[in-house]
Order: structure tokens, then C-alpha cells, then sequence
């Protein structure tokens, strides 16, 4: 089985200051699984917790076979015993969608972690802006809490979403 966790946080222009950011704080985090999972080769549970409603989380499971990854932005393709993860271009107006990038290959039994943010908007009618965080675990062989331990591998794409340059630390 392969089960991957997506947790999105979403939020409008309106709340990008800091006691915004502080509401939305914590909010993307690995939330426990709904049990008992089904039985498919691959399992997505997908949780949103968006500023319309209050940041509630809601969620949802769903199973088929490995085209069900795409649904969350995902390309799931096998490598002898390996499961190869790949991002897929998205619909995002920044940063720009660009041909898919490789996130890590998988071993039985070992869970990757993906992150990213993302602007969106709504479409050619409406200008405007809204905002996702993404927390995306993808696991090979394993039900296991993804909260607790380290993933095995870690991609962090997240970038400075409202304009200026992203600080960096001095060494």
C-alpha cells in the first residue's frame, strides 16, 4: 500500500499580517489517520483546514490505484521494489508551475515528507489572491502515524510567497 497524508492550510490576501499568520500557526502539521484505512494500492487521505471556515480541518479518504496520486499533485511510478515520487506541475501563479520535479524515491517501509506554499488565483474574472501551505507524507508499506520520527526523506520547497527577498541566515 502506498498512503500519502496531504494537510493544506488556505487563507486569503486579507490575512497575511502577523496575527493572521499567528491564527494559521500550527495548522499544518501530520494529523492522525482515520481508521480502519481501506484496502487499495493507493490510499490518499486529504485535509484542509481553510480560513472561510474558522481553520477547521476538514477531511477525506479515498482509494484506487496509483493514478489517484495526481489528485494531490503527485506522479507515483515504481522502480523495481522502489516507488519513485514526483511533484507535477500545478496550477499555482507563483511560483510558476514548471515540468515536474523529482521528491525521492521511497523503499518498502520508509515515508518521505514533502513541503510547499503556493499563490493562487481564483480565475480571469476574479483577481483575486489566496494562499496554501502543503504538508505532504508519502509512505511505502506502512500505516504508521505519520506524526512521530523523522521521515526518511525530506523536500522542502517552500518559498517567500508575498514579494521581498527571503532573509538568509548569516554563518
Amino acid at each position: 500500500m502506498i498512503l500519502i497524508q496531504r494537510v493544506r492550510v488556505r487563507w486569503t490576501a486579507a490575512a497575511r499580517g502577523a496575527p493572521a499568520a499567528n491564527a494559521r500557526r500550527g495548522l499544518v502539521r501530520a494529523m492522525p489517520l482515520p481508521g480502519p484505512l481501506p484496502a487499495a494500492e493507493v490510499v490518499v487521505h486529504d485535509v484542509l483546514a481553510d480560513q472561510e471556515v474558522g481553520y477547521r480541518h476538514r477531511e477525506g479518504v479515498r482509494a484506487g490505484g496509483v493514478a489517484l496520486a495526481r489528485e494531490v499533485g503527485l506522479w507515483l511510478g515504481h522502480d523495481r521494489a522502489s516507488i519513485v515520487v514526483d511533484r507535477l506541475p500545478g496550477s499555482a501563479a507563483y511560483p510558476r508551475p514548471s515540468a515536474s520535479a523529482r521528491l525521492f524515491t521511497l523503499e518498502p517501509g520508509q515515508v518521505g515528507r514533502y513541503r510547499a506554499n503556493f499563490r493562487f488565483t481564483g480565475c480571469a474574472c476574479s483577481p483575486s489572491w489566496y494562499y496554501e501551505e502543503w504538508l505532504v507524507h508519502v509512505s511505502h508499506g506502512t500505516a504508521a502515524p505519520f506524526a512521530y520520527g523523522e521521515p526518511d526523506h525530506d523536500a522542502d520547497h517552500r518559498v517567500q510567497l508575498y514579494g521581498g527577498a527571503v532573509a538568509r541566515r548569516a554563518r
